[in-house]
């Protein structure tokens, strides 16, 4: 059932993902930023359920250690969180539940890079 779960939530992301991906191609910076809202949220709750099966070895993982990036390209950053999360749902049905969470926090990470891209252009 939690993976049944885990998977409608990266669905409903990499929707709002392509609807982001979509709307910056039409220069709507606003629904962007509403897609890509949606999309976090949806990953927070994905990351949340994938924690709860891991608890002891996710948290103190060495692959966390974010990276500084000094100005993020939008468009790209965006495709890839989608491959991301695509390589995350397939690890979620082989059964690999900490590649998908590493991906999906990876995702999730990019995702708020944009965000907060897009809030310093306001």
């Amino acid at each position: 059932m939690t993976q049944e779960k885990i998977s409608t939530a990266i669905i409903s992301a990499m929707g709002s993902l392509k609807s982001s991906i979509e709307a910056y191609e039409k220069n709507d910076e606003k629904q962007v930023a509403g897609f890509v809202w949606r999309a976090v949220a949806e990953l927070e709750y994905a990351l949340f359920l994938l924690s709860i099966q891991h608890q002891g070895e996710i948290e103190t993982s060495s692959w966390k250690m974010s990276s500084h990036s000094k100005e993020v390209e939008i468009e790209p950053t965006l495709s890839s969180a989608k491959n991301l999360l695509k390589e995350a749902r397939s690890s979620i049905e082989a059964n690999k539940f900490h590649e998908a969470y590493k991906k999906t926090w990876t995702a999730r990470n990019h995702l708020l890079k944009v965000q907060e891209s897009l809030e310093k252009k306001k």
